[in-house]
């Protein structure tokens, strides 16, 4: 075991994964073929939304979606400082303004009494949107920050990036699964090999608005739509020709500039044979949730740990540990690759030079100081991941 690397995530390739790729391989399309839109269903009907929208990653989805609820200088939205990067520069893509605000510190999420605060300290209208961010996998209520949204009319990009198969329950005890629209006008996920869903790379878009999911379809193709319905020149000019009753098949309209932000076949081959066993992987995934919590209960280096609850999807285990440092340079020492997920966005040097500082976002920054993401992957054996609790009470009991 002590020459085997453990990363804190990896992908799970099967050989149906394989059969899958090969045969999109061999097929007609390797490109905006018939397994984009198969993928697509399939994931809407996964998560629960009316559309969903296929994308080259999710850092493509989130810009996109920012352009679709019209982003532009002058727009301030407000998200969490504890997130991948993308989740804020989807808004200065679009030369909007980010507003972060701090975390819960019992749960990572954005916090929804700090975002009512600064709310309530502006004019409405000043914001436009929020980016909630399904962190580690644990879903936002949606429901509370729909009612708060709604009151100041506001939109929301659910960032489910980490939660395919994470959900919450509503006020009403019915189960709202992350990304499904009904509390959220857009949601984004990714298909990066760590996720729970590998194609490579890759995005998806759902919604439930049927306008924006058509704005969405333009926007990943440079602007482009083949939909008769919706060509604005006539007939006559399309064919080159006068007195036309139709439109010729090869016309094509820009309309808007858009994008080359689209997904290739073989890759929406993968995702898909990687849905079929989606429900699998999040059983596994809690299993390993749970036994980690079990072990690291009541231990006196620990000072908080991702609970181990009803819909958390887990695309990651965080610790927040004493001597953080020593205990990543000890697992490594051991080809454990525990990670750190993430340091806030807004003291990152490109947010700094926009004004943000230290001491701004403090439960943010404290839980940074602590943070540690242990390996959680469906194929992480028990094993391998008694070694890694075996390594982490070895070391604090070294320190003591």
């Amino acid at each position: 075991m002590e020459n085997k690397i453990i990363p804190y995530g990896r992908q799970n390739i099967t050989e149906e994964d394989l059969k899958a790729v090969v045969e999109t391989l061999n097929s007609d399309y390797l490109t905006q073929g018939p397994k984009i839109e198969e993928f697509e269903v399939a994931f809407a009907k996964y998560v629960g939304s009316k559309y969903a929208v296929a994308l080259a990653n999710g850092t493509a989805a989130l810009h996109l979606c920012a352009l679709a609820l019209d982003v532009k200088e002058g727009t301030k939205v407000i998200t969490t400082p504890i997130t991948f990067a993308a989740s804020a520069n989807c808004i200065r893509y679009c030369g909007g303004e980010v507003v972060f605000s701090d975390i819960d510190p019992d749960t990572y999420l954005l916090d929804i009494n700090k975002v009512r605060t600064l709310l309530e300290a502006s004019p409405k209208g000043t914001y436009q949107g929020i980016v909630p961010v399904d962190f580690g996998g644990r879903a936002v209520n949606l429901e509370e920050f729909k009612a708060l949204a709604d009151e100041y009319g506001l939109w929301i990009i659910e960032d489910a990036c980490h939660a395919p198969g994470g959900y919450f329950t509503d006020s009403k005890g019915a189960i709202q699964n992350c990304g499904n629209g009904k509390n959220a006008d857009l949601a984004i996920f990714s298909f990066h090999p760590v996720k729970h869903i590998a194609s490579g790379e890759g995005g998806m878009i759902t919604t439930n608005d049927e306008e924006l999911y058509k704005k969405l379809l333009m926007l990943r193709t440079h602007g482009i739509t083949k939909n008769a319905d919706c060509f604005i020149n006539t007939k006559d000019f399309a064919a080159g020709a006068e007195n036309q009753t139709a439109y010729p098949g090869w016309y094509m309209e820009m309309q808007t500039l858009g994008y080359n932000y689209r997904l290739t076949d073989f890759q929406a081959a993968l995702g898909l044979s990687q849905l079929n066993r989606a429900d699998e992987g999040i059983d596994r995934r809690r299993a390993i949730a749970l036994k980690y919590a079990e072990a690291f209960t009541d231990k006196t280096f620990i000072k908080g740990q991702a609970d181990s609850i009803e819909g958390h999807a887990y695309h990651l285990y965080i610790i927040e540990a004493e001597n953080r440092v020593g205990l990543y340079n000890y697992l490594r020492e051991h080809k454990i690759f525990a990670q750190i997920h993430y340091i806030p966005c807004h003291l990152m040097p490109y947010y700094r030079e926009l004004g943000w500082k230290e001491g701004d976002m403090p439960h943010s920054e404290n839980y940074y100081k602590y943070c540690i993401s242990l390996p959680m992957y469906p194929t992480l054996t028990d094993e391998e991941q008694d070694f890694v609790i075996g390594k982490i009470n070895t070391f604090y009991e070294l320190q003591s």
